[in-house]
């Protein structure tokens, strides 16, 4: 199934009033590039800085690249539309540039259980201890119990606390609710840094999991300092059997190869785009599958429990610092329940499966799905790029 990037549906529904920052590899300098879209053109940022990293941990990183756009030094990589159109991996001219996740030296980390309908899944996970059979004879007594009172729950307050001795004498408490209604969020690291995979890349599945997911969801982009400076889409893509059968097997459910897809851009704030656009922004999700499938889905921003900026300084402080920054998986609302393959087993990828994850103000992320172990191995880490840059002498 041809994932047909194209401009129309990738780039916000703005673009032209956006400032949008990537990251192209460049086959000739074997190695990936900053860049900015302007005037549909991808231009280069390595004058400015070398990473994405560096350039977002700049003091005034919006005012720099106005400057350096102004400049008119800048070098062109491409037009967008040409690079968008050669990021489908499926059918890539290896010799011309290609878009990349648009994080490099960020730690990727993540916020899970943040919305309510997740939530109850998870919890139905742990129940139903990773069997997706089991699933749908608990889904309905949970929703039961749980639902109405978590919908009107502010974490971490008297009401909170009050709810978990209730349940804990209902017997009905999870590790779960905890970190749903209680003081402090679950955070944790997605990916390792570098390993996350941009648009039109494939996506990840661990080949023994039969019971597995995308997670739509919007990521910050944040400054060594603790500073929100942007946004873009994320695919927090989850093994649903694994998480379900330990939550100790959190980091095999979560972080396989190509399981982490950023993209296509990230949106940095200004006067047209700010966290309350965040907060106020709607996602819709698009699974397609070579046997005929279709999934469509939606979620909003403003049923998230617990605020981005509550998330992120949850993330950052004197408690842990990120010297190059880091980008923040705001957690997703999706947990698919539609039967695929058979009654009562719920839904899960096939290989072939294409995802589409959009917003207007953000674009839209394409990923077609296959097994992590057939992916091309992540092979471009931390070394590798420090080399690339010393050869091109862009490190001071």
């Amino acid at each position: 199934m041809s994932i047909a990037l194209n401009v129309s549906e990738c780039l916000p529904a703005d673009a032209a009033q956006a400032t949008l920052i990537g990251r192209v590899w460049e086959p000739l300098l074997e190695g990936p590039t900053p860049v900015v879209l302007a005037k549909e053109t991808l231009y280069c940022l390595e004058t400015l800085v070398p990473t994405v990293s560096a350039l977002l941990n700049l003091p005034e990183p919006l005012r720099a690249i106005r400057e350096a756009l102004a400049s008119g030094t800048l070098r062109a990589v491409g037009s967008v539309a040409a690079v968008l159109a050669n990021s489908d991996h499926g059918q890539q001219d290896s010799t011309q540039p290609w878009l990349m996740a648009p994080c490099d030296l960020q730690v990727v980390k993540a916020s899970g259980v943040t919305f309510i309908a997740s939530l109850l899944e998870r919890v139905i996970e742990e129940r139903a201890m990773g069997d997706a059979a089991k699933a749908a004879e608990l889904r309905d007594k949970i929703n039961q119990v749980l639902g109405s009172d978590l919908r009107t729950t502010e974490p971490g307050s008297e009401r909170a606390a009050q709810l978990k001795q209730l349940l804990i004498a209902q017997g009905i408490w999870s590790q779960y609710l905890e970190v749903a209604i209680g003081p402090d969020a679950e955070i944790f690291t997605k990916a390792p840094t570098l390993s996350s995979v941009g648009v039109g890349a494939e996506i990840g599945t661990y080949s023994r999991s039969t019971w597995n997911n995308p997670e739509p969801e919007v990521v910050l982009a944040v400054s060594n300092t603790g500073k929100i400076v942007g946004a873009t889409l994320g695919n927090d893509v989850n093994l649903r059997d694994f998480e379900g059968r330990s939550a100790l097997l959190l980091s095999k459910a979560k972080d396989n190869n190509a399981s982490c897809s950023v993209g296509p851009f990230i949106r940095l704030f200004d006067e047209h785009f700010n966290l309350d656009t965040v907060r106020g922004m709607d996602l819709r999700m698009v699974v397609e599958g070579e046997d005929g499938f279709r999934m469509d889905g939606h979620s909003a921003m403003s049923l998230i429990s617990r605020d981005p900026e509550s998330l992120v300084k949850q993330t950052v402080g004197k408690h842990h610092q990120y010297p190059d920054g880091f980008v923040l998986f705001l957690g997703t609302m999706f947990a698919p329940v539609v039967d695929r393959d058979e009654a009562g087993k719920g839904f899960t990828h096939h290989v072939g499966d294409v995802v589409r994850i959009t917003s207007e103000p953000l674009g839209t992320l394409v990923n077609r799905v296959n097994h992590s172990e057939a992916i091309s191995p992540w092979q471009f880490g931390i070394s590798a790029l420090m080399a690339n840059l010393a050869r091109r002498g862009l490190l001071a």
